[in-house]
């Protein structure tokens, strides 16, 4: 079993925000494979289902961005499975947009919800999938970029990247980390 996990905030006004490209994916893979996320449990909305022919643990964390391992930690201690089951996508800065970034393991960077995963799960080894946002023009809006309402014409771009994203973790599921990092990366 995999537990998937993608990060962001659950407000309306967050939806459609740079900062929600986790649960974006989500979303996506949960249509493509029917897999419907109407159930809540630790914080959190989640759905099960069979992705590249295994069962998956789909969740979007309902605690805001920067205490999503207070949710994660739950389902890892309940479903018991180990860490290198367990795939973290969120949004990153460091990454362009349209492209991903895929890691077995490291550190969370200035990522606000990845350090409480770290926190949480007392571990950086688990995979993870960065989505590519871009960076601000100016280094000082970087609260209002990732927050903030996407331009139309940049939105068809960030989408390409979640559609990656999806591809990359349908790729994990059947090829394990190593082989998805040097397909992806």
């Amino acid at each position: 079993m995999y537990i998937i996990v993608g990060l962001g905030n659950p407000e309306p006004e967050y939806a459609n925000t740079r900062h929600n490209m986790g649960f974006d994916v989500i979303n996506k893979l949960a249509q493509k494979h029917e897999i419907s996320l109407n159930r809540t449990k630790y914080n959190a909305i989640y759905g099960t289902g069979i992705v590249a022919g295994e069962k998956v643990i789909l969740i979007k964390p309902q605690t805001f961005m920067n205490n999503s391992g207070e949710s994660v930690v739950e389902f890892v201690r309940f479903y018991k499975e180990p860490l290198a089951n367990v795939l973290i996508v969120y949004d990153d800065m460091d990454t362009e947009i349209s492209k991903v970034r895929v890691r077995a393991k490291g550190g969370p960077g200035s990522h606000n919800g990845m350090k409480s995963l770290v926190y949480e799960l007392k571990s950086e080894d688990f995979p993870r999938i960065r989505v590519g946002i871009g960076r601000p023009k100016d280094e000082f809006d970087r609260i209002d970029y990732v927050i903030g309402q996407i331009p139309a014409e940049e939105y068809v771009e960030l989408q390409k990247g979640e559609d990656l994203a999806v591809e990359a973790i349908e790729y994990w599921i059947k090829n394990g980390i190593d082989n998805t990092m040097n397909q992806f990366n």
